[in-house]
């Protein structure tokens, strides 16, 4: 369910804004979405895995309230990191 220390390594070296980056907003989103998508995939096994869910639904909240600060502050990265990420169809 979780993401392993090398797919995080990988996340965080495609969506860093610099050499020292680990925790802008754009890695923050980036591995909230894969583990979320982890989590959704399951969900669809586990229906009744409620605790799991609702960690889930945790995790979109603060997923969605990163977008909305990076909506507010700059834009063009918000539009640049939905694209990437293809979070809107």
């Amino acid at each position: 369910m979780s993401i392993t220390k090398e797919q995080k390594r990988e996340l965080i070296e495609q969506f860093r804004t610099s050499e020292a980056d680990t925790g802008s907003p754009e890695v923050q989103i980036a591995i909230l979405t894969t583990r979320i998508k982890a989590l959704t995939e399951h969900l669809k096994v586990h229906r009744k895995d409620f605790a799991s869910r609702r960690g889930m639904l945790m995790m979109v909240s603060r997923r969605r309230k990163l977008l909305d600060y990076l909506k507010r502050t700059a834009p063009d990265r918000y539009f640049a990191i939905i694209q990437r990420l293809q979070l809107r169809k």
